[in-house]
């Protein structure tokens, strides 16, 4: 028995409806799912067109305080034009850096959660 991909991760937010806007708006993810899962929870799932993993925008893991997600990474196939989207809708984009892997520049959702916007070389 084996694992064979990551399904979903959740991504610690204060607000959802501001994260999803976000999340969808400026990177381009869809609502896949948006549903009360009690008085207190809503599951708001999120993917991209033809990605294998998807995300969830959560609220209720104490352990997981808004904004302490790092290392999220997501890929595109033209960085730069990501990056002038970016600059358009007056998100902070770092220089953008060279790797042995490809470029790529990083970004802090609105709750300041981490995310790497990378492009093979």
């Amino acid at each position: 028995m084996t694992i064979s991909h990551v399904q979903l991760f959740s991504i610690p937010v204060s607000d959802q409806d501001r994260a999803a806007a976000f999340y969808c708006d400026v990177l381009g993810f869809t609502v896949l799912e948006d549903q009360q899962m009690g008085p207190e929870m809503r599951w708001v799932h999120l993917g991209l067109d033809g990605a294998g993993t998807s995300i969830t925008l959560v609220t209720w893991f104490e352990t997981m305080p808004a904004g302490s997600l790092r290392g999220l990474a997501l890929s595109t196939d033209d960085l730069e034009a990501m990056v002038q989207r970016l600059h358009a809708v007056g998100v902070a984009v770092s220089e953008p850096q060279s790797a042995p892997w490809g470029r790529f520049v990083q970004i802090a959702d609105p709750d300041g959660n981490g995310i790497i916007i990378q492009s093979a070389p």
